[in-house]
């Protein structure tokens, strides 16, 4: 023992009222900033903001400020019957009542038309010939076979508008009168999936709290019987978790849809080193007293569990070479927290234990029996296997690795998760609303194409060429449709002759496109789609099918074959430029991003892990050994989210760095107490004190970090929830290859043979570590 080191923790513990009034101090102030914070839970802002795509798209949007939209589809058998548009003109009146709301249909572009338009059976005959005489109103999703559509515009700057709006939108759907021939009124859109997607996160950590406090206080009492000890740990745990949220206020960061894994992450790794430290204090030897068994427990676990924390502190680092910005921001926010609960538990806890005169085991006897029988049989168990346990270990880690990366020609790599429904649960009727969209009108996705040019956008010769551009791109594979300058030039077309398409003849269509500027006066729409205060500045909305990053990216290239096939031999289009940008392109990015994210945090944190343990042990052979455990774990869990089809998303993502930044603790305590058991027995007599040492303590974690992350599966929100059920199994699995395939590498790598029965307990310790 440090001479040095006991003399600190002598200090801790006689400044213990000031301590813990510091503590309640911060505490206080710790709560106060935490409910400060902010939330950005949407999937828009998961882009770093220096990302050039995302500075791209903001520059578009101060040009051309886009509102959330949302389709009513009023279902029917016969979506033409009177009764049918009846209650579609009832709805529409209802949500134009709403202020910021503006709804828009097939039914009102032709009550425009037809002033004196009436839902008869005349009437019905007469709009079904309009709204069917053209492309346009099935391809927005306006009518279609089985229903009238209603796109409804919200005047929404800030999610808590959007809420407001969307309940409204939901209070006129559910008191307008229902005709027997409406089936019933599905939503769909985004901003119906991006509330409750925000919603759904921030109920997550409202769901688990109350399930892991009941853990921690069943399991505390269980272990260690005493109601002092559970204050001690209780009062430990929620000062840390505090400050931990609160360092995120200070550091500028909001709540994001993975921002409840950092309170959780936090949370368990601290109640993971408190019970290593409680665990060692209560084992107090007969003719030692309780206060200086209290001065040697903290020093003897000051080593492995500032160790343990600096490679878990290292380790989420890493996370900030993610390109996406929650996780990033999770990384260092985590790694913030775990810096400043570790200096909670030397300093408050060893404060707490003894104000509070917390028991050890000579007074209360912690429950181990069941424990000590196992472990007794672990050393001579391991070796007889080892030559099927380690291989064994080794054959599933790498048939994980392939389920990762697939293999080339054979297997496709491993699902990525970045479509919208991917965190919507299945069973809610907004998903269901939106597969049905799918399935009979097409994509939802929108790509936004941003055009500047050096003259006016409202030249009739730059509008026949983003006319012919907006009409190859409407042909492309997957594309639903394409909404521009233009398309108001060809409703007008339509409305006067029945006929939609524009003519070829250039002076024909100069003639019909003179008066465009006039129109951006009194056409509040065009404005949406050419800039009216420089007229250099146009875009044209692509809705699209695909939800995958390589179908954006493929879309995008065929856009700018086509911009390059219009915009060619146009002398007014010469120095313009054409880019894509959108919500939908940086959410294309976020999936792009998730699995160099994975390689490259997981590369860093086990590099980093590795030199923390090479710095504290010296033989890198053992250290590579002691990686076991959480490498299998790993790999492991990845196969079977393979086989459970469970993607890979902006949660699951960071399971692999979650599990070995927590894991790792206990390799390194195990190893830790390994050291101090060599002696004259040997491996066998070194395996026998580890297990006693570390070995309750880690199952004691193990148990309490599962527990802990299996809280989530109550989570409503599929990401989270597909997060902690994979990391609680990551967490077991690692346990079970700490008492197995570890002390079977071990055997072979040391090549000895057991000294002692199979059956001896794990009590026994080597004279020299005996204190």
């Amino acid at each position: 023992m440090s001479p040095r080191l006991l003399r600190v923790f002598t200090r801790i513990v006689a400044l213990r009222a000031p301590i813990l009034a510091a503590y309640a101090l911060l505490a206080a102030v710790g709560v106060a900033l935490a409910v400060g914070i902010r939330s950005d839970a949407g999937i828009s802002g998961l882009i770093v903001p220096s990302d050039p795509d995302y500075v791209a798209t903001r520059q578009f949007e101060a040009i051309f400020p886009e509102r959330p939209i949302v389709l009513l589809l009023l279902e029917a058998d016969d979506p033409w019957r009177p009764e049918v548009l009846a209650e579609t003109l009832a709805l529409e009146d209802a949500l134009r009542a709403i202020p910021g709301v503006t709804p828009v249909s097939a039914l009102d572009v032709y009550r425009r038309a037809h002033p004196g338009f009436a839902p008869t059976p005349a009437g019905a005959a007469a709009f079904r010939a309009f709204a069917t005489g053209t492309s346009f109103f099935r391809r927005q999703g306006l009518v279609g076979d089985g229903f009238q559509g209603l796109a409804v515009a919200l005047d929404a700057a800030d999610p808590a508008r959007r809420d407001a709006l969307l309940a409204a939108v939901d209070a006129a759907v559910d008191r307008a009168p229902r005709d027997a021939a409406v089936r019933g009124v599905r939503r769909v859109g985004a901003p119906w999936v991006e509330a409750w997607i925000e919603q759904a996160s921030r109920e997550a950590s409202l769901r688990w709290f109350p399930v892991f406090g009941l853990f921690v206080v069943a399991l505390v009492l269980f272990l260690y019987r005493s109601w002092r000890t559970l204050v001690a740990v209780v009062v430990a745990l929620g000062t840390a978790v505090a400050l931990a949220v609160a360092a995120g206020r200070l550091l500028g960061f909001t709540f994001t849809v993975v921002s409840a894994l950092v309170p959780l992450t936090v949370m368990v790794t601290t109640l993971a080193n408190l019970v290593y430290v409680q665990s060692r204090f209560v084992d107090q030897p007969e003719d030692v007293d309780v206060d200086a068994h209290q001065l040697f427990a903290l020093a003897n676990k000051f080593l492995p569990v500032t160790a343990s924390t600096l490679a878990a502190v290292l380790g989420f680092a890493a996370l900030a070479v993610s390109r996406i910005r929650p996780i990033r921001e999770m990384g260092l926010w985590t790694a913030t927290g775990l810096a400043l609960s570790w200096v909670t538990v030397f300093t408050l806890f060893p404060a707490l234990q003894k104000a509070l005169r917390t028991p050890t085991g000579r007074a209360v006897p912690v429950r181990s029996r069941l424990y000590d029988r196992l472990a007794g049989a672990l050393p001579f168990f391991t070796w007889r296997l080892r030559w099927v346990l380690v291989p064994g270990a080794l054959a599933l880690a790498a048939i994980g690795l392939v389920a990762i990366t697939g293999v080339p020609g054979r297997l496709a790599p491993m699902r990525v998760g970045v479509d919208s429904l991917d965190y919507v649960d299945a069973s809610l009727p907004i998903h269901r609303d939106i597969v049905y969209y799918r399935d009979h009108v097409g994509g939802l996705n929108v790509a936004r194409v941003w055009v500047r040019t050096r003259g006016a956008v409202t030249d009739p010769e730059v509008l026949h060429a983003l006319d012919r551009f907006a009409s190859a791109a409407e042909r492309e594979r997957d594309v639903t449709s394409v909404v521009g300058p233009t398309t108001f030039l060809r409703m007008r077309r339509y409305l006067a002759s029945g006929d939609d398409t524009l003519p070829a003849d250039p002076q024909a269509f100069a003639a019909l496109a003179g008066d465009v500027e006039q129109l951006l006066l009194a056409e509040p729409e065009l404005r949406a789609f050419i800039d009216a205060g420089s007229l250099s500045n146009a875009q044209l909305t692509v809705v699209f099918r695909g939800t995958e990053e390589r179908d954006f990216r493929a879309l995008e290239a065929a856009l700018a074959a086509d911009w390059t096939r219009a915009a060619g031999g146009t002398p007014a289009l010469e120095g313009a430029s054409m880019r894509v940008v959108g919500e939908s392109l940086l959410q294309a990015k976020v999936g792009a991003s998730l699995v160099p994210t994975l390689a490259e945090s997981f590369a860093i944190t086990a590099a980093l892990i590795f030199v923390v343990f090479l710095f504290v042990f010296r033989s890198a052979a053992a250290r590579l050994m002691a990686m076991i455990p959480s490498v299998f774990a790993i790999l492991v869990t990845f196969l079977g989210m393979r086989l459970t089809g469970t993607p890979l998303n902006v949660a699951t993502i960071l399971i692999a760095t979650t599990v070995l930044g927590t894991t790792e603790n206990d390799q390194i305590h195990f190893f830790h107490h390994l050291h101090e058991g060599e002696g004259e027995g040997g491996l066998d007599g070194a395996l026998r004190h580890a297990l006693r040492v570390s070995g309750r303590p880690i199952a004691f974690a193990t148990l309490i970090n599962a527990a802990g992350f299996l809280g989530l599966s109550f989570s409503s929100f599929p990401p989270i929830r597909q997060f902690g059920v994979v990391t609680a199994g990551a967490f077991l699995l690692a346990m079970l290859a700490d008492f197995s395939a570890l002390p079977a590498a071990l055997w072979l790598a040391r090549r000895e043979r057991p000294r002692t029965g199979s059956a001896q307990p794990a009590t026994a310790l080597p004279r020299a570590t005996r204190r």
